[in-house]
C-alpha cells in the first residue's frame, strides 16, 4: 500500500514539473486553470474597452495619462495639506480618474446602444420582409445610419463584406467591436437566417426588438429614479474639498493639517471620502448582461 502511495506521488509530482516546464502551466489541477482564468480576465477586459470605444487605446497610453494624474494629485495634495501621507492618498486617488471616466463613456455608449437596437432591429426587419433586401446588405445599411458610437463597427465590417464576402466573418467584426449582449443576440439570429433561410425571421426580429425595447425602458426608469441620489452622490467630493480649503485660510490651518494628529484625521477623512464615493457608486451600479454569443 504504501509502495502504490509513493507511486501515485511520484507519479503526479513529475506530471506537475513537466507541465510546468513544458507547457507553462500553474497550479495543482490537472489542467492549466490558471491560464483559463486569464485568458478569462483578458477577454472581460478586451470586451469592456471594446464597450467604451477604447479597442484600440494602447496599455501604455492608458498608464502615462493615469502616472501624470497621480502625480499631480500628489501636487495638490502636498500644496493643500502639506504632508507625504496625505499627498500620496490623494494623488492614488487622482490616478483613478482615467478609468472612472471610461467608465462614464461606456455607461454612455451602451446607453446609447440600448437605445438604438430596437429601432435598428425593427428597420432591418423591414429591410429583409417588406423591401425584400438581402440580409448582409439590410444590416450594413442600417449600421453606418446608426448612431455615430455604434457607426465605425459596421464601416469595419462592410470593408470586411467587400473583401471576403463572408457573412459570418463580416458579423465578427461587428461583435467584437461592438462587445454587446444585443450585437450579439442580433448578429446570431441574422446570421442563422442567412445560412439556413429562416422563413419567420420576421417574427423572430420583432420578438428581439420588443424585448430590448423593454429592457431599454427599464433600465431608463431605474436611471430616472436614481438621479437625486446621483447628484447628491457629487457632494461627497465637493463638499469635503471646500471644507478642506476653507480651513486653510482659517488660523493656522495649513500648519495643523501638517501635524502628527493632523496629518492621521486628514489621511482618515480622504479614506473616508474615497470608500463613501466608491460604495454609493456600487449600491447604484446597474447591473450588466452577460455575453453569450461572443
Amino acid at each position: 500500500m504504501t509502495g502504490a502511495l509513493l507511486a501515485v506521488t511520484g507519479g503526479y509530482g513529475i506530471y506537475l514539473l513537466y507541465t510546468a516546464l513544458v507547457l507553462r502551466w500553474r497550479g495543482l489541477g490537472v489542467g492549466p486553470a490558471r491560464q483559463r482564468r486569464e485568458v478569462a480576465r483578458r477577454s472581460r477586459a478586451r470586451d469592456w474597452m471594446a464597450q467604451a470605444g477604447l479597442a484600440d487605446v494602447a496599455a501604455a497610453e492608458l498608464a502615462g495619462v493615469t502616472t501624470v494624474l497621480a502625480v499631480m494629485g500628489a501636487v495638490a495634495g502636498w500644496a493643500t495639506f502639506g504632508g507625504v501621507l496625505p499627498a500620496m492618498v490623494v494623488g492614488g486617488f487622482a490616478a483613478t480618474f482615467p478609468l472612472a471616466s471610461y467608465r462614464s463613456r461606456r455607461a454612455k455608449r451602451q446607453a446609447v446602444a440600448r437605445q438604438a437596437w430596437p429601432r435598428m432591429i425593427e428597420e432591418i426587419r423591414i429591410l429583409t420582409g417588406s423591401l425584400g433586401r438581402s440580409i448582409p446588405q439590410a444590416v450594413l445599411d442600417v449600421g453606418q445610419r446608426g448612431p455615430a458610437e455604434l457607426r465605425p463597427a459596421f464601416v469595419a465590417a462592410q470593408r470586411e463584406w467587400l473583401l471576403s464576402t463572408d457573412f459570418e466573418r463580416t458579423l465578427d467584426v461587428v461583435k467584437s467591436r461592438l462587445a454587446d449582449p444585443t450585437a450579439d443576440a442580433a448578429c446570431e439570429t441574422l446570421l442563422v437566417a442567412h445560412e439556413l433561410g429562416a422563413t419567420d425571421l420576421d417574427r423572430r426580429l420583432e420578438a428581439l426588438a420588443a424585448d430590448r425595447l423593454q429592457d431599454a425602458q427599464g433600465r431608463k426608469d431605474a436611471l430616472a429614479k436614481q438621479a437625486g441620489a446621483r447628484f447628491a452622490r457629487r457632494f461627497v467630493l465637493v463638499v469635503p474639498l471646500g471644507m478642506a480649503l476653507a480651513g486653510m485660510s482659517v488660523g493656522t490651518g495649513r500648519a495643523a493639517y501638517q501635524t502628527p494628529l493632523g496629518q492621521v484625521a486628514v489621511v482618515t477623512g480622504i479614506g473616508m471620502v474615497i470608500a463613501c464615493w466608491a460604495w454609493a457608486g456600487a449600491i447604484m451600479r446597474l447591473p450588466d448582461e452577460d455575453r453569450v454569443f461572443q
